[in-house]
Parts: C-alpha cells; sequence; structure tokens
C-alpha cells in the first residue's frame, strides 16, 4: 500500500516529468518549424528558453531522487 508520502512523491515527479515533456514538444516544433513560430524571430533564443525549463525539471527530478525518494518501494 502506498502511503501519503509516497502519493506526493510520486505526483511530483509525475509533473516535472509532463513539464519537461511540454518543453520538448515546443523543441520539436522550433526546430521543425520555425517560420510557424511568428512571435519569436529569435529561435535558438526561443530554444535555448525551452531547455533551461527542461534543465530545472531535470534538477528537480534529481533532488527528488536524491533526498526524497530513498525509502520508496515503488517508483
Amino acid at each position: 500500500m502506498i502511503n501519503l508520502r509516497d502519493k506526493i512523491i510520486k505526483s511530483l515527479l509525475a509533473h516535472a516529468n509532463g513539464e519537461i515533456q511540454i518543453h520538448l514538444a515546443n523543441v520539436e516544433i522550433y526546430l521543425n518549424n520555425p517560420a510557424g513560430i511568428g512571435e519569436h524571430s529569435d529561435i535558438t533564443g526561443a530554444i535555448q528558453e525551452e531547455l533551461d525549463q527542461v534543465a530545472k525539471w531535470e534538477d528537480q527530478i534529481s533532488v527528488i531522487q536524491k533526498y526524497l525518494k530513498s525509502s520508496m518501494t515503488t517508483s
């Protein structure tokens, strides 16, 4: 049976992974159709911003796994 602590940790990990997928999808859009994104004249800058967000969420996952997830028996 999963306790409340483990449910919260799982939800934090799911949220972070979801955010990563959103930002990676944006990167794919920029890479595959840069002309279709009119408000971004600096495509490489826009991609870098998305990658910065991916790094932020990857860091959060690492912190959760290092400091909080050790007592979980399932992921």
